[in-house]
């Protein structure tokens, strides 16, 4: 069974940064792209950004653009999510996931197997 693990979450000010994790077993990345998803109490979970199991496609939804940067090292079977220039909206819980049916782009969701998990603050 695939298993994926989140970890970098913490408290940051407004502007700060964080990189998260989203460590896969073994060869996962082999034949997964990764979504990157976050949900913050009240509201509706929205994919944040996605990277291809080829590496040559990576998505940013409109509010992370700039600012995200998503990577991935299929020799330590993670993916990244270097987050700057963070603000107060980006407080979250952020969990990642293979993809559905290994799409991509616009629209993109999450497939069968999701970690559990890592929480981002931005406070002051």
């Amino acid at each position: 069974q695939v298993q994926l693990v989140e970890s970098g979450g913490g408290l940051v000010q407004p502007g700060g940064s964080l990189r998260l994790s989203c460590e896969a077993s073994a060869s996962t990345l082999d034949y997964y792209g990764i979504g990157w998803f976050r949900q913050a109490p009240g509201k509706e979970r929205e994919g944040v950004s996605c990277i291809h199991s080829s590496s040559v496609s990576t998505y940013y939804t409109d509010s992370v653009k700039g600012r995200f940067t998503i990577s991935r090292d299929n020799a330590k079977n993670t993916v990244y999510l270097q987050m700057n220039s963070l603000k107060p909206e980006d407080t979250a819980l952020y969990y990642c996931a293979t993809l559905f049916i290994s799409f991509c782009g616009e629209g993109f969701k999450g497939g069968d197997y999701w970690g559990q998990g890592t929480q981002v603050t931005v406070s002051s």
